[in-house]
Formats: structure tokens, sequence, C-alpha cells
């Protein structure tokens, strides 16, 4: 999975910490294998950009419906006038893949190495450890340096890689027999509003089914059993029409 905060400064950095301890708190509830890829923090430790992994059984299936634009509407501990803002983060949850899914090969790939830093750009690392690889024939670029050894990064970048190519090639074979379900609980790109948090009424909004849940602070502790069974009745629901 990967979360990235959207426009809204160190708030959508904030919400996207949340989500991450969302999915992190519901993966243990579901005693789901977990491990950090990469992260980009920001000055007032949330991130701009966290990237996980979760391994189990039934993951795919309870999360892939989550990859789009989340949205929060609460007061940021930064505002002073109490005012509501609105900030954005984008989840995109992709499928890892089996080796022979992605024909990657060798003379495609860039590998840049430089020394890993941390927020606000200080060093953290001595060493050249960090590592970017640059598909050039897609122009798809990937970095990772949360791990001090330069080898333990270009696994995890290459996992990354080879994850974000998979699901380009996916996009790309689909997109003709995906109208159908398009037009019904959207495409669940990041470009597209699927969900919204607001704090003040206490309700998580899904966009897509047109269902909200009253137990904000619950669901963002990891209890997101409701969401996913609303989820699954939703298209279940929407399979019949289309035998029907």
């Amino acid at each position: 999975m990967e979360i990235r905060a959207g426009a809204g400064g160190e708030e959508a950095a904030l919400f996207a910490a949340d989500l991450f301890s969302m999915y992190q708190k519901f993966g243990q509830k579901q005693n789901w294998q977990f491990e950090i890829l990469d992260t980009h923090r920001s000055s007032l430790n949330g991130f701009r950009e966290i990237i996980f992994e979760l391994t189990g059984p039934d993951v795919w299936s309870k999360l892939q419906h989550e990859s789009g634009v989340h949205r929060v509407q609460r007061v940021p501990k930064t505002e002073k006038s109490g005012r509501i803002h609105t900030s954005p983060a984008s989840v995109a949850v992709l499928k890892e893949p089996q080796a022979q899914e992605v024909n990657l090969k060798t003379q495609d790939l860039r590998i840049d190495v430089y020394r890993a830093s941390g927020a606000g750009g200080q060093h953290v690392n001595v060493t050249s450890s960090a590592i970017r690889i640059t598909h050039i024939p897609t122009g798809t670029v990937v970095t990772c340096q949360d791990e001090r050894s330069q080898h333990k990064n270009k696994d995890k970048a290459m996992k990354i890689l080879m994850a974000r190519l998979l699901q380009k090639q996916q996009s790309q074979a689909h997109a003709l027999h995906d109208e159908a379900r398009r037009q019904q609980i959207g495409t669940a790109d990041r470009s597209e509003k699927i969900r919204t948090y607001n704090f003040p009424q206490n309700r998580i909004t899904d966009h897509r089914i047109g269902k909200s849940w009253h137990n904000l602070e619950g669901i963002i502790a990891g209890d997101m059993e409701p969401i996913v069974k609303s989820f699954k009745k939703f298209l279940a629901d929407k399979n019949k029409q289309l035998e029907g």
C-alpha cells in the first residue's frame, strides 16, 4: 500500500499518518504480517509518503477498494482560530506480482545510489545506501532509503517497482472491459474522492456506495470491518442486478 499526503501541508501529512495507523491496526486484528518499505516524514512527524506491505489471508479482497483519495474534515492542531480544514491523502493498493507477471529487463533499469536524508534535508546516513531505480520504458521511478543497507533498499525498491509495473499492465489490459464496473462503483483511481472522514460529526462517508458510519474514532483505531462488510454486500448486490 502507498499513502501520500495531498494539498494541505502538515495537516494532510498528519492525516496520511492517521490512515497508515488505521491500516496497520486493522492488519494487526487480522493477524497479517506487516513491513514498512519506504517513508518520507514531515516536520510534525506526519507522512509525506509511506509505502508498506501487508501479507496474509484475504488482504487483497479486504483492502483492494481502499484505492483513491481520502479526505479529512477537522480542526488541525496547527489551526488557532478553530476553523475546520479539508485535507486529502491518496491511497494506492498494489498487488505484489509473481516473477512471471512482470517482464523486467536489466537493460531497462537505471539504478542510482545516493546518501539518505531525513526531514528538512539533514543527512541521516553518512554512506551512500539510498537507492533510486528508474524503469526507462515507462519512466517509473522508485526510491528507497529506510534501510542502512544498500542491498536491502534495492530489494525493497525492486518490490515496489514490480508492483507498480504490474498495476500499469493490468490497468491497460482491463481498460476496455471495466466501463460497466466504473459506472457502478467508480474507478477507485487516486484522482477520485472516495471517502470523507468528518471529525466534528464523528462520521465516515464512502461516496461510492453512499453509506456513512458514526464510529469514526473506532474505525481510525482499526475497526474497519463494518466498511469491508458493507462494500462486500454492495458489490454482491450489484452483481445480482447484472445477473438478473
